[in-house]
């Protein structure tokens, strides 16, 4: 008797089909967690990813309700379709959480980030970095003699795309805030 020669998702009509319906293409996602506001809990969230091997990209925590004592975790990760699905139902499944929203497929949502930035230098330098700044909408918040610190708030690409064109004006130090992110609409998730 020889082995079946069936290959792997030889047919969409096939009892064999064995493709999956997940892709293994990596997709960004920014989910809105809202938990207890008690200790702990973040530790609970971090260690679901830790554990698992799941990387975190951003990450904000803030109370939104302090008399019923919540908070909202944002959270923007990596993963295939199927480790996505993953997270979402793990998240869900830990007591102190109440809702978990995946913004990227809930319909349109704003993100924005605020960083500071500072920036050394002299001469050329630090005209072309004010220039850039003004282009970018940043706002000088510190300035020395020798150095500016800048503050931009945007998209997590504009702020990337700043930080790239100060880098050769002299960037010393970059602090980002991490993804705050809320759906576009009435609907709200608390």
């Amino acid at each position: 008797m020889s082995a079946l020669n069936i290959k792997k998702g030889a047919s969409s009509h096939s009892a064999y089909d064995l493709r999956s319906t997940f892709g293994d293409t990596i997709e960004r996602h920014t989910l809105a967690v809202i938990v207890e506001n008690e200790p702990g809990v973040l530790a609970r969230v971090i260690g679901l990813f830790a554990g698992r091997g799941y990387n975190i990209e951003s990450l904000t925590v803030a109370e939104i309700d302090h008399t019923g004592h919540l908070s909202r975790i944002t959270i923007v990760t990596t993963g295939t379709p199927q480790v996505i699905v993953q997270i979402k139902a793990q998240l869900g499944r830990i007591v102190p959480v109440h809702e978990v929203h995946d913004l990227t497929v809930d319909g349109p949502s704003v993100e924005r980030e605020l960083a500071l930035l500072k920036v050394a230098g002299q001469g050329e330098a630090r005209v072309e970095a004010l220039r850039l700044a003004d282009i970018f909408r940043a706002s000088v918040v510190d300035s020395t003699l020798q150095s500016f610190v800048f503050e931009i708030t945007g998209t997590p690409e504009k702020i990337d795309a700043f930080s790239e064109l100060m880098r050769p004006l002299g960037l010393q130090e970059v602090a980002r805030t991490g993804v705050a992110a809320l759906a576009r609409g009435k609907e709200s998730h608390v």
